[in-house]
């Protein structure tokens, strides 16, 4: 992977301390931030140049209407629909379905590397990245497979932990440096925009109740991939505090719509969609309820959350 900004000892260090910070989980946030929010950078919608970067959660899969078949990405997505509502002079959707952080710099099929897309005058940056990094698609398989051996139990968790530590938490604390590369990418690329890290939605009930077998998680590991969830979007939170970024929260606007939920109730869609979105993705309306979050945290200007 490139390193738009050079590396050094102290890059090394905040790296380290960034991972260690998602590794120990709430306590992280108390005391991460040493750089002043961005007091530059566009946003403001009138002559605003727009780049949306991320993954499938961005790119919005199955969601009419799709307007790239290589990255399944919809123009009904959250970046598309803030892109309408803030009227922006130029917009550029690179998101594609799979990426990972290594795919801001390598080109994925026929799209190329997402941080081309990135110029001295951007002015807004979106990013939403690192589930992939952390596994998302085989987190979801193997619990599914796991849980009706043992529904009442936690098999997921134990298969994660089966070496006394837990695989998850680890993999999230080693996508951390890897976000923090990708954010330093976007400020030496476009200097002058203001960057948003979006977060993933709420997946799973958040009280910790399970609805197997719709969902077919065993009813322990529905709180432990809940969990997990938070605990990805504390690393993205911190790691957007450590680059001068503003971190977007999707989670708390869409719990209580999850994939257990009626599907006229659910933003997120089960293994099985009974709306047009990939499985445990956000359907049309999942994307609108990111867009209303990021377009609020635009309204607040550049102050810190």
């Amino acid at each position: 992977m490139a390193d738009d900004t050079g590396s050094g000892t102290a890059a090394r260090r905040r790296r380290r301390g960034i991972a260690m910070g998602a590794a120990l989980g709430g306590c992280a946030l108390v005391a991460v931030s040493t750089t002043p929010a961005a007091a530059h950078g566009g946003g403001g919608g009138r002559d605003t140049r727009y780049v949306s970067l991320g993954d499938s959660y961005t790119a919005g899969p199955l969601i009419p209407t799709q307007v790239d078949a290589n990255c399944a990405r919809s123009n009904h997505n959250y970046p598309s629909i803030v892109a309408a509502e803030r009227s922006v002079t130029a917009f550029k959707d690179v998101s594609c379905s799979g990426a990972t952080t290594e795919n801001m710099w390598t080109a994925q099929g026929t799209n190329d590397p997402q941080l081309n897309a990135l110029h001295r005058d951007t002015d807004l940056v979106t990013v939403q990245i690192g589930g992939n990094d952390v596994g998302f698609g085989s987190i979801i398989a193997t619990c599914a497979r796991l849980g009706p051996q043992d529904p009442t139990g936690d098999p997921c968790r134990r298969y994660y932990a089966s070496s006394g530590i837990d695989q998850l938490a680890v993999n999230i604390a080693q996508t951390a440096p890897k976000v923090d590369a990708v954010l330093r990418a976007v400020h030496t690329r476009a200097p002058h925009a203001r960057v948003l890290v979006v977060g993933y939605p709420d997946l799973l009930p958040d009280d910790g109740s399970g609805c197997f077998p719709s969902v077919p998680f065993a009813a322990g590991d529905f709180p432990y991939l809940r969990d997990t969830g938070k605990r990805l979007n504390l690393m993205l939170r911190l790691v957007a505090e450590w680059n001068r970024a503003e971190y977007v929260d999707t989670y708390g606007p869409t719990r209580g719509h999850d994939m257990c939920k009626a599907p006229a109730d659910r933003w997120i869609e089960p293994l099985q969609p009974a709306s047009p979105a990939a499985p445990a993705h956000p359907n049309a309306k999942g994307e609108q309820a990111m867009a209303r979050a990021v377009l609020e945290r635009l309204g607040k200007g550049h102050g810190r959350h």
